[in-house]
């Protein structure tokens, strides 16, 4: 493991902090219907409800299901891109995961490839939030210390008063090598639960059963560690923000709320 390094003087070097135009926020209940359940529901029951109609365009109605079923996350990445014109390296990364899915099972490569690719993504990830650290726009920055989520440029001032600015880059190096492992974990645990769910023939109907499958014990068995593990960095983070800056939670996260005046000190005269 490498010493710590401040993180190319991404702060030292700026009075302030770069303001980032709002994109405005993502539609929680559209990703997860267009990413999650729909595919799930194509790829259980497409067949039933479409194979008729399927069947005159795909010898293996499987395939055409597939097709479909992928469609749906695809499509979201580019209609998100256009209402919100923001997109990162995760996103991406989770298109081309969905693409390869769809890959495998149209060429029907070995099911083994299935549990390859869905351990590389997460693993991808980690490596890429470490190598953002030798880069001017570490990760870590779009995860956790960003400006929708923290009150940056007022951290950033208290940061330079307390003379705390080198001690900080410290702690983001550490938050990032804790986010790091818990997309090692992710990888981890994807692969022996591919292997363990993805058995039958790619390109087939056991197959996109065993693929939706996979992709709602995900969330519980995956999902679910791996934002402990963040939510743990997270409060790292907060913690080292306010004992380097003498910040209270309410003036570092924006959606904190104040503390309230106690009425019983405040007595009108």
């Amino acid at each position: 493991m490498p010493d710590l390094q401040p993180i190319n003087s991404s702060i030292s070097d700026n009075s302030e902090p770069p303001k980032k135009k709002d994109a405005g926020k993502e539609n929680t209940f559209l990703n997860l219907g267009f990413n999650l359940i729909l595919p799930i529901l194509l790829l259980n029951k497409g067949k039933q409800w479409f194979g008729s109609h399927l069947e005159p365009y795909f010898d293996n109605v499987a395939v055409g299901v597939l097709l479909l079923a992928i469609a749906f996350p695809v499509g979201y990445f580019f209609y998100d891109y256009l209402k919100r014109s923001k997109y990162n390296v995760f996103s991406i990364l989770g298109l081309i995961s969905v693409l390869l899915t769809g890959g495998i099972g149209i060429l029907k490569i070995p099911t083994e490839w299935f549990a390859v690719k869905e351990a590389a993504i997460p693993i991808l990830l980690g490596f890429a939030v470490l190598v953002s650290l030798k880069t001017p726009y570490p990760l870590i920055r779009t995860l956790l210390y960003n400006p929708e989520l923290i009150n940056v440029n007022k951290v950033h001032t208290a940061l330079v008063t307390h003379d705390s600015v080198s001690a900080f880059d410290r702690l983001l190096v550490r938050c990032t090598w804790m986010l790091a492992a818990s997309f090692l974990l992710s990888g981890i645990l994807n692969y022996f639960l591919a292997r363990w769910i993805v058995v039958s023939p790619s390109g087939s109907d056991a197959f996109n059963s065993e693929v939706s499958k996979m992709m709602a014990w995900s969330w519980p068995v995956i999902a679910i560690p791996s934002m402990v593990i963040m939510l743990l960095t997270l409060m790292q983070l907060l913690k080292g923000i306010k004992s380097m800056t003498g910040l209270e939670l309410e003036n570092i996260l924006h959606s904190a709320k104040p503390k309230e005046v106690d009425s019983s000190d405040t007595g009108s005269k």
